[in-house]
């Protein structure tokens, strides 16, 4: 680690929580804990959001992506990079706040320990391959998938985090300072919710997280 570059730790391809778990126990938005997140966190999220659909590889562009990750903490923004699993140093400055405010004065974005961007540059293949009329469907589709990992992804590790796609873009690409062509798509704060009946600690590693949670009143309660 350095202070432009970050190796994170190696991904998790396998969990001690099911998807029905993972999806039961999603957290909705809730103040967080101040505690902030390790690398093996961001790592893993990240990771979750380009693995399978979230970020693809087009043969036209020669491996671009159509998706860009940035990680938002109080020590700077850092992008990151998929084929080496690794964050480089953007910006460093907190732009934490400042997103908060072009979000509609979000405050849980200003409270959360880490706030992941995605953006896109509409040129990297996707317009070429799907055309003028469909490209921007796709885009949408695309990113989608890749927002419903992270959050099936945070939920697993015991985290809170909710999509906002309402915020001012010229706000958000100026602040980061995204190229003229860079569009920024979703912000997603995300922490270790402050309350929480259905976290890591309870749902993953509990009797209730393998058996009894997709077949019993816990699914209706206690997890939702």
């Amino acid at each position: 680690m350095s202070d432009l570059h970050i190796a994170l730790p190696p991904p998790r391809a396998n969990g001690q929580v099911s998807l029905e778990a993972t999806i039961a126990c999603r957290h909705p938005v809730s103040p967080y804990v101040e505690e902030q997140l390790g690398t093996e966190q961001i790592g893993q999220i990240l990771w979750a959001a380009c693995s399978i659909a979230g970020v693809r590889k087009n043969r036209k562009t020669n491996g671009s992506t159509w998706l860009i990750l940035y990680a938002c903490r109080d020590d700077g923004v850092w992008r990151y990079h998929p084929q080496e699993h690794c964050l480089t140093r953007h910006l460093g400055i907190d732009t934490r706040g400042a997103l908060a405010e072009a979000a509609r004065n979000r405050w849980f974005i200003a409270q959360a320990p880490c706030v992941l961007v995605i953006s896109t540059v509409p040129g990297l293949g996707i317009r070429g391959r799907y055309g003028e009329r469909w490209w921007r469907r796709y885009l949408s589709i695309e990113a989608g998938r890749a927002v419903e990992r992270m959050l099936l992804q945070a939920a697993a590790l015991g985290l809170a985090s909710a999509p906002v796609n309402e915020f001012e873009n010229e706000r958000v690409s100026h602040m980061l300072i995204l190229s003229r062509q860079e569009e920024p798509l979703y912000l997603l704060p995300v922490g270790r919710p402050a309350q929480s009946d259905c976290a890591q600690s309870d749902c993953a590693q509990s009797d209730c997280a393998q058996s009894d949670c997709a077949q019993s009143d816990c699914a209706q309660s206690d997890c939702a």
